[in-house]
């Protein structure tokens, strides 16, 4: 195991190959949840700064499929198909089936109004789990401020 330091400054365990952030948001749980789980909203924050998304299927069960592409800021187009292995109210695990192949589960954890968010991802191999740390957390932490900007939208 490895220590990760999160964006709010703490620290926490991982697996080997595996990211972790934990933020907290100034927003609901039920609204977090929302904004992961209501193709609308996600479409809006998901990815790094500059990127929009183009959804085909989104088919929110265990065994549904999410596939969509990325669109990044230099023009490229990025094909991603994830499939949805376990979905409630207090934790979403997806397993991203296109390559880096990694699993991602998000837990959020009621804080009396406000929801800490701990995104944990975690990579098959670990040749690309090293070959894009770099560029993955800086990425990850940019999709953890899209996403309260939608919160604040969304309320």
């Amino acid at each position: 195991m490895t220590e990760n330091r999160t964006a709010n400054n703490e620290i926490s365990a991982a697996e080997e190959n595996e990211f972790v952030a934990s933020r907290v948001m100034n927003a609901s749980p039920a609204l977090v949840y929302e904004a992961w789980t209501n193709p609308e909203h996600l479409a809006q924050w998901w990815g790094p700064n500059g990127f929009t998304n183009t959804f085909h299927e989104f088919d929110l069960r265990p065994g549904g499929l999410w596939e969509f592409v990325m669109h990044g800021p230099n023009g490229v187009d990025y094909p991603n198909k994830s499939e949805f292995v376990e979905i409630g109210p207090e934790r979403i695990v997806l397993r991203h089936l296109s390559a880096p192949h990694f699993q991602l589960t998000a837990i959020f954890e009621d804080l009396g109004g406000k929801t800490r968010l701990t995104w944990r991802q975690l990579f098959e191999d670990a040749a690309i789990f090293n070959a894009i740390k770099k560029i993955a957390v800086p990425a990850n932490e940019e999709n953890l401020d899209r996403l309260e900007a939608q919160l604040q939208k969304m309320s």
